[in-house]
């Protein structure tokens, strides 16, 4: 279809299927068959053939700014996909929590990767707080980080993605039986939020790692506040359920930061709009997590989760 756009154009602006087809690299007759094509799919005569010079019906006049429009933006495409493509080298360096760095910037990453192979990146699991130490620093292009953590100067955030927190237990659990809690370590945006809501939580087993309170919980030690894009799998699979919980789930807000939009690289721009449109819309659901909670556990030097 664009190529018969193009050659109505060629029509237009020559006034000659000889001429048009000439500059099109065609013969007369291809050319003219293409136009011809056009007409049908557009199922309106759009070329008038009837006088000595030829010209466009009120039809072809109509289509004709549609057509450039057309062309113009296919021509917009083509720059926008070479310019990624042509992203033959460079390096971008990424910080971000547990969650997002297991969880949602994997497949976002491989995908980048295979439509740019020239561009290094460097993934590293890092806390609220150190992300954004580094990215103060220089030492990392982009970030994500818990809402509500205090920006260094010279750090812009935007929405990223919505990350829901649910409590879950052993599928083979008595769900009569009040069960102690496995959790993340104090100063962890995930535990503020389990004390905030359970100040006297009996506290069974602690754990830094996302894998290992799942273990824990699935082996019956305990029930949990985890992310629930972490347990989606052990959900499915039916090693573990939700537990009831008057306050579950909560919802929380992962934000990607970085120096400002102007300061990065073609590379890194490429990365952070690509982030972007696979994170989607953001919807909140559940309960909002308290924005103060939030603040003060995203300071912690321990939060990762």
């Amino acid at each position: 279809m664009f190529d018969e756009l193009q050659h109505l154009i060629l029509v237009h602006e020559t006034g000659s299927f000889t001429v048009a087809a000439r500059r099109a690299h065609l013969s007369q007759p291809a050319l003219s068959m293409s136009v011809a094509r056009l007409e049908q799919a557009m199922d309106a005569r759009l070329v008038d053939r009837t006088r000595g010079q030829i010209g466009l019906t009120a039809e072809g006049q109509a289509l004709l700014p549609h057509a450039r429009a057309a062309l113009a933006a296919v021509e917009t495409g083509r720059a926008a996909v070479a310019a990624l493509a042509g992203l033959l080298a460079g390096e971008v360096r990424i910080a971000a929590g547990a969650t997002a760095a297991t969880y949602l910037l994997p497949a976002t990453l491989a995908r980048f990767r295979a439509a740019a192979p020239g561009v290094r990146l460097r993934l590293r699991e890092a806390t609220t707080r150190a992300t954004l130490s580094l990215l103060a620093a220089h030492e990392v292009d982009l970030g994500v980080v818990v809402e509500g953590a205090r920006l260094p100067r010279g750090v812009v955030a935007e929405p990223f993605a919505d990350d829901t927190l649910v409590v879950v237990r052993a599928a083979d659990s008595d769900e009569a039986t009040a069960l102690p809690w496995v959790a993340f370590p104090p100063g962890t945006p995930t535990r503020a939020a389990l004390d905030a809501h359970e100040a006297e939580a009996e506290i069974a087993v602690e754990a830094s790692e996302i894998a290992a309170i799942v273990a824990a919980c699935a082996a019956g030690m305990g029930r949990a506040l985890v992310p629930e894009v972490a347990v989606a799998a052990a959900l499915a699979a039916g090693r573990l359920v939700r537990a009831p919980t008057p306050w579950s789930p909560l919802q929380r807000r992962l934000m990607l930061v970085h120096r400002g939009v102007e300061a990065l690289s073609p590379a890194a721009a490429a990365l952070r709009q690509a982030m972007i449109t696979a994170a989607g819309p953001k919807q909140p659901h559940g309960t909002p997590l308290d924005s103060a909670v939030a603040e003060t556990a995203a300071t912690e030097p321990t939060d990762r989760a």
